[in-house]
């Protein structure tokens, strides 16, 4: 999805910068689907679909290039990690999560991804009304799909980027 929490007040609707849905695009050649968003994400993510929470893209097939950025609430990131990699017909998928390799689903997305980036940084990821904010910890993009050469080209300018399968 294109937010993020917000520890303090439990806003869950955080929105990512432009900059990065652009390189994801870049490497996937467009953004079919966004299976967590909203109407105003999308003025930036611009996907062929998407979901919102009250479309609920936990029961939607994912088909073609998937940009997510899952909701970070409690138990949210499993549930759209674990539909991620059930889904069958995606070709390439960025996921962006907050980097907390003590989770199971940061593993399964470590096993299951091609590539990764851990970010330089954390990201400062913005609101309707131009508010910046960041999480406590810093993010992850894994990547899953057929051009890891090309992930760690472009996102290696937001981090450290590793090929995970060879």
């Amino acid at each position: 999805m294109s937010n993020v929490q917000n520890i303090l007040t439990g806003d869950n609707e955080w929105f990512t910068p432009s900059k990065y849905i652009e390189s994801a695009r870049k490497v996937m050649g467009s953004i079919d689907i966004d299976p967590a968003s909203n109407h105003f994400a999308q003025l930036t993510v611009k996907a062929d679909k998407y979901c919102t929470i009250e479309t609920n893209g936990l029961d939607k097939h994912w088909i073609g290039n998937v940009w997510l950025n899952p909701p970070y609430g409690r138990g949210l990131i499993a549930k759209f990690v674990n539909k991620a990699l059930d889904e069958p017909m995606i070709n390439n998928m960025i996921i962006l999560v907050n980097s907390y390799p003590d989770t199971s689903w940061y593993h399964l997305l470590l096993g299951n991804s091609c590539a990764l980036c851990m970010t330089r940084g954390r990201i400062h990821f913005e609101k309707k009304d131009g508010a910046k904010a960041s999480p406590p910890s810093g993010q992850t993009f894994f990547y899953i799909g057929n051009d890891p050469d090309e992930f760690t080209r472009e996102f290696s300018q937001y981090g450290f980027c590793i090929s995970l399968k060879g």
